[in-house]
């Protein structure tokens, strides 16, 4: 199956809302069964954004797991991206 990067930025000042969600942000990663890998986007020292991995059969999909994301629906994104990502190395 093709890989999708989820790219997403946090709102500014928004690091509460990202904590308060982060149980069910985990959840959602773990009971989905399509993330490959993923990680918070770090800036001074502070999580300000999210990259997640996905494995799964297209962008549709991949955009839809994005939309779930308890992060999203918390409105904690000011911007986020799905695009298709090739694995070179790793």
């Amino acid at each position: 199956m093709p890989l999708y990067a989820v790219i997403c930025r946090d709102k500014p000042g928004a690091l509460q809302t990202r904590l308060d969600t982060r149980e069910a942000h985990l959840a959602h990663i773990k009971d989905s069964g399509i993330v490959a890998m993923a990680g918070p986007l770090i800036e001074d020292g502070e999580m300000r954004g999210s990259l997640v991995i996905l494995d799964t059969d297209s962008l549709d999909a991949a955009r839809a797991w994005a939309e779930a994301d308890p992060y999203k629906t918390a409105g904690l994104f000011a911007t986020t991206q799905v695009v298709e990502w090739k694995k070179v190395i790793g």
